[in-house]
Formats: structure tokens, C-alpha cells, sequence
């Protein structure tokens, strides 16, 4: 059974087939995690080769990054091998100038170091001057150069074993990881509405009152994915917008924070909906980085959020009070959440849902507030195109008050006769004047009289719309009448005239116009 386990993986199961017996169904294995919920990275190095000597290099580094007990192995160690190397060296020297024998000598000798006889004398000894106790008992005599030479070197090591091993270990008491411990995050995240837009949010806290400075947050997506050139990156790596852009990952953690990600077109969770959360294998790493107040050290903490651990439709209680005084954080509520009313369906169906119920309108032409060509849009069968006359001299005819624009359709109203054709002014609705210029029929409908005195400025609008419902390009200049012109009055229904050709402009007039112009 395990060799079958161990060629198939854990998912399988070894079934019997007999009738009698039953089998269960295949037990779904554990999700394996990239990042731990307490922040280890769930990844080993392996088949390193010769690069193992690296870690030499940077022995320093290697020693602070072991664990607790193997510091405090290497550390006695260490002390405890160069205390008996020490201590050997100055047996050494006792045993060649014969200051063991224990007889023998006459009271005019001089010994290399006083009151050694033995081995742990000799140890005695140099621990007594490594830590610098000196009971006066044991000491060097100047009778002894090279129990000199071997203090300068035993004081010269003892500094430097001493300067490395209390380093490490200061380093690696001093070091923040713990207080990662008390930054919290919650046990789940939740996807739920917040001004009205989809948004995977979870939550961060501080125990400590003292405060994590130039806090910032991050976000990770692992997926594994296939390109479109068929590449397959195993535990790709996403970045998750948490408010880069607005500064939102800027954190002032005094309370607890609820950080939120906005589900749109940028993210990759642009098609999840509550139905495929299911089916997806994903997780989110999330990365709290900032200054521990109390010591000035970067501190980081991490965490993870699996499939498993997004709750649909759910939102965070709170968990601020106010109290007599101050602002109450009940932690106990930290991880609770609770189920709002939320779509089921991903951002990308429901914008999809929204263009169908309202279609986006037809783009307008740059540049002109008109319809575009061959519209036929319900209620607005004809164009309005507003004409003014402004800033004419009074000797002028009526003639070169006319726009450009008219005089040129005016000059070529035989070609415009055989696209478009003339309608009679019986088409006119009640109220308004039919009347030609050129080859254009145009409806005179007065927008408003003003009785203008003497030098006065103003003028009168009118707008002319063409009569049979064609759109044109372009819009017709503004002009406004003189202001010496006085109001026109009230102009009888007139068939459209139709000059010949060749004829003069005037005669293309109303009889009404040709008058005025008679008497100026």
C-alpha cells in the first residue's frame, strides 16, 4: 500500500474489490501553501552542489539565520574548545621549562607561571585571565618570554571569539521577527460590495501600543498559469492593487484596518465569480512591512490566504467603540465576519449585463453637435441650422448679407435641384414663411422681435431649416443683423421661388426682402 502510495501520490487509495467490503471515496489531500499563516515560507533548497561554500563565505550571516539551539550549541562550543586549547598551550610551556616536577628545585627558581602543577591549574589559569578575575595566586613570572608571547595571543583571540559569538547572539536577540508576533491578520478574507464595486478586502491589526512606522502593505497572487505560447509558470506571481495609486497601502496602524482590493478590469479577479471561487486554486501572500518605533529595525510579517479561506459574500464586524475618553478595540471580534447580500456573478458578466440593458450610444463627429450622416432618428426628421446677419454695412444690398455658404448653393442650385429637388412652401406648418435662397428651401421661423432705438446693439435670429428633412454637412455661419435694420414684420405665406438661371440674386428674394432692400 505505501509503494502504491508512494508511485500515485497521497490522493489514492488502495480499494478492495471485493462485494462484501466496502471502499471509501478518494480522501482529498491538504492544500499545500506557498507562504504559512505565520510567515514561513514553505520552500527547501536542494542539490545545492559546490555552492554550499557560499554559506562559509558569509559565515556571519549563516550563524544569525540557524536556529536558537543550534546558536547556543555552536556558542559553548566554541568557548569551550578554546579554553582547553588555551589551557593545553600553557601546560605545554610548564611541561618543557619543568615547572610539573613537583621536587627537585631550589628556592632561587623561577617558575613560568606561579603555583601550576597540573593540568587544570594550567586551566585554572587561563580561565582566571580570559575573564580577567586574577585571584593573585597564579601568575606570570618575567622569567618566561614565551608565556608572554602566548598571553598577547590568548588576549587577541579571546577578543575576537568573544566580538563574533556575542554578536551573533546580540544580533539575533535583537532581531524583529518577533515582533511579527503581535501584528495580526485575520484568519479569512472576504469578497463583498463597498461603494458599490466588488472588492476582496481582510483585515490587519497591532497589539503593541507603540506604533509601526512608515507602514506599507502588499499583496501577492501565486498561480500557477499557462502563456499562450504554451510556457508553464508554476507559481506565477501577481501584484494585487491595495492603493498603490492613492496611497491607500499607507498604513497608520493605531487600529485595526480592513484593507481592501477593488475588483475591476485590472485585477485578476476580473472573471471570479462565487461559482468558480470553488474551482480555482490560488493564494493570496500578503506582506505588512514597516520601522519598529522602539528600535528603528525593519520588521516584516507575512501571511496566506488559500481558496479556501475567501468567504463570499461576507463582511468584517466591527470592532472600534467609542468609551469615555478614548477609542476600544475588542480583539475578540477580530476574525468574526458575518454574510451580506452580494451578486454571485463576477465583475466581468455583470458589466456585460449592464452594456447589453444600455448600449452605448453612436459615437458623435469630432467637432460638430449635428447627427451623424444617414440617421433617421424618430421626432427629428428635419435639421435646424441657425442664420444671422451681423456687422454689414448700410450701403450694402441684401445680397452680400447672405453667408458664403449660401451663395455658393445659391450658384450652384441646379446640381443641388437635381439631388435633392425643391418642395413647394405648402409643406410649411402654420406660423412660418417658405422662402428660396438660391436653391436651399429654407422655413423663416421668427424667434424673437425686438424693437431696437437708434444705435442700439442687437439684432434678430433666425433659424431656417431645411424643408426636406436631408442632413448637410456642416453647420451654418452665425451672423446677426445691423443694427440699424429694424424688426422684420410679419411676412405673408409665399410660394418658394425658384430663380433661373443666370438671373439676378435679388429676384430669388422674397418680394418682402426686395422691398426693404428698395428702400435702403
Amino acid at each position: 500500500m505505501s509503494a502504491i502510495r508512494r508511485k500515485f501520490g497521497e490522493d489514492y487509495q488502495v480499494v478492495n474489490t471485493n462485494r462484501g467490503m466496502t471502499f471509501s471515496a478518494p480522501v482529498k489531500r491538504k492544500r499545500q501553501r506557498f507562504v504559512e499563516k505565520n510567515g514561513r515560507c514553505n520552500v527547501q533548497h536542494g542539490n545545492l552542489g559546490g555552492e554550499t561554500s557560499r554559506y562559509i563565505s558569509d559565515l556571519f550571516t549563516t550563524l544569525v539565520d540557524l536556529k536558537w539551539r543550534w546558536n547556543l550549541l555552536i556558542f559553548i562550543l566554541t568557548y569551550t574548545v578554546a579554553w582547553l586549547v588555551m589551557a593545553f598551550m600553557w601546560w605545554i610551556i610548564a611541561y618543557i621549562r619543568g615547572d610539573l616536577k613537583t621536587g627537585g628545585h631550589d628556592s632561587s627558581y623561577t617558575p613560568c607561571v606561579a603555583n601550576v602543577y597540573n593540568f587544570p591549574s594550567a586551566f585554572l589559569f587561563f580561565i582566571e585571565t580570559e575573564a580577567t578575575i586574577g585571584y593573585g595566586y597564579r601568575y606570570i613570572t618575567e622569567k618566561c618570554p614565551e608565556g608572554i608571547i602566548l598571553f598577547l595571543f590568548q588576549s587577541l583571540l579571546g577578543s575576537i571569539v568573544d566580538a563574533f559569538l556575542i554578536g551573533c547572539m546580540f544580533i539575533k536577540m535583537s532581531q524583529p521577527k518577533k515582533r511579527a508576533e503581535t501584528l495580526m491578520f485575520s484568519q479569512d478574507a472576504v469578497i463583498s460590495q463597498r461603494d458599490g464595486k466588488l472588492c476582496l478586502m481582510f483585515r490587519v491589526g497591532n497589539l503593541r501600543n507603540s506604533h509601526m512606522v512608515s507602514a506599507q502593505i502588499r499583496c501577492k497572487l501565486i498561480k500557477s498559469r499557462q502563456t499562450p505560447e504554451g510556457e508553464f509558470l508554476p507559481l506565477d506571481q501577481c501584484e494585487l492593487d491595495v492603493g498603490f495609486g492613492t496611497g491607500a497601502d499607507q498604513l497608520f496602524l493605531v487600529s485595526p484596518l480592513t484593507i481592501c482590493h477593488e475588483i475591476n478590469a485590472d485585477s485578476p479577479f476580473f472573471d471570479l465569480s462565487q461559482r468558480s471561487l470553488s474551482n480555482e486554486e490560488f493564494e493570496i501572500v500578503v506582506i505588512l512591512e514597516g520601522i519598529v518605533e522602539t528600535t528603528g529595525m525593519t520588521c516584516q510579517a507575512r501571511t496566506s490566504y488559500t481558496e479556501d479561506e475567501v468567504l463570499w459574500g461576507h463582511r468584517f464586524l466591527p470592532v472600534m467603540s467609542l468609551e469615555e475618553g478614548f477609542f476600544r478595540v475588542d480583539y475578540s471580534q477580530f476574525h468574526n465576519t458575518f454574510e451580506v447580500n452580494t451578486p454571485s456573478y463576477s465583475v466581468k458578466e455583470q458589466e456585460e449585463k449592464s452594456s447589453l440593458t444600455f448600449p452605448n450610444p453612436p459615437p458623435a463627429v469630432p467637432g460638430s453637435t449635428s447627427p451623424p450622416l444617414g440617421s433617421n432618428v424618430r421626432g427629428a426628421g428635419r435639421r435646424e441650422r441657425l442664420l444671422s446677419v451681423d456687422c454689414l454695412e448700410h450701403g450694402e444690398d441684401l445680397t452680400s448679407r447672405l453667408p458664403s455658404k449660401l451663395q455658393r448653393m445659391n450658384s450652384t442650385k441646379e446640381e443641388l435641384h437635381h439631388r435633392w429637388g425643391l418642395k413647394t412652401a405648402s409643406t410649411a406648418k402654420p406660423g412660418e414663411k417658405a422662402s428660396s435662397t438660391g436653391d436651399l428651401p429654407l422655413r423663416v421661423q421668427r424667434l424673437n422681435s425686438l424693437s431696437i432705438p437708434a444705435g442700439g446693439e442687437g439684432g434678430e435670429q433666425l433659424q431656417l431649416l431645411a424643408l426636406d428633412g436631408e442632413p448637410r454637412e456642416g453647420e451654418l455661419e452665425k451672423h446677426r443683423l445691423p443694427p440699424a435694420l429694424s424688426p422684420l414684420p410679419a411676412l405673408s405665406p409665399l410660394p418658394a421661388q425658384v430663380p433661373s438661371a443666370g438671373g439676378r440674386p435679388e429676384e430669388s428674394l422674397p418680394a418682402k426682402l426686395r422691398r426693404m432692400n428698395a428702400d435702403r
